[in-house]
């Protein structure tokens, strides 16, 4: 029974280091990759993790594996935000979505460009454009922005958010946050022209 016991535990300290080790990894490459690009190694990102280079190959096979994993990782971040904002008060929720898009591009600034090579997962990518359509609907419902707002200019505000972040490291890392603001007072007033 003890070395059961005993048996029980070294695998669920294994487990466990494993993880640490996965998280270290993905932290290190995000620091790696926002210092050094596509031109990035592998074994910069062991030696800033502190784990040797087998440890990261166990766990991603190429480098494109790794940077797949932090795309996975933002996309799935994205979803869990536009659940979040489907389950807030309607006039509420399109402005939750897109402050946590914000938030998410300023934090893969360095490397969002790694990011956008990779091809996006169509199911993800509608999942999130269905999220923003009936976000910005409920917000219009609601009296949150003006009847004229699409889910296009939703969109636009997001193209912006993140070209802002992308086009311009040298803004303060909160200057999205200011943008959108603007924007979203923008978005309650009439909208010249008509929607596209």
């Amino acid at each position: 029974m003890s070395s059961e016991i005993t048996l029980h535990q070294s695998h669920r300290f294994r487990r466990s280091d494993v993880e640490r080790n996965y998280q270290r990894v993905l932290d290190a490459a995000r620091e790696v990759f926002g210092e050094s690009g596509a031109d990035a190694a592998m074994e910069d990102i062991a030696t800033r993790a502190g784990v040797g280079i087998g440890t990261v190959y166990r766990r991603f096979a190429s480098k494109d594996a790794l940077i797949d994993e932090l795309l996975k990782l933002s996309i799935q971040a994205m979803r869990d935000a536009a659940d979040h904002a489907l389950a807030a008060a309607p006039d509420q929720g399109l402005e939750q979505y897109l402050r946590a898009t914000g938030r998410e591009f300023a934090a893969h600034a360095r490397y969002a460009g790694l990011l956008l090579t990779r091809p996006a997962d169509p199911e993800a990518r509608a999942s999130l454009r269905a999220a923003l359509d009936e976000l910005t609907r409920r917000a219009v419902e609601s009296g949150a922005v003006d009847p004229s707002v699409t889910p296009a200019d939703a969109m636009a505000v997001i193209w912006g958010m993140r070209g802002l972040v992308q086009a311009t490291p040298d803004l303060p890392p909160d200057a999205w946050d200011r943008y959108l603001t603007i924007h979203l007072n923008g978005l309650r007033h009439p909208i010249p022209g008509p929607g596209h």
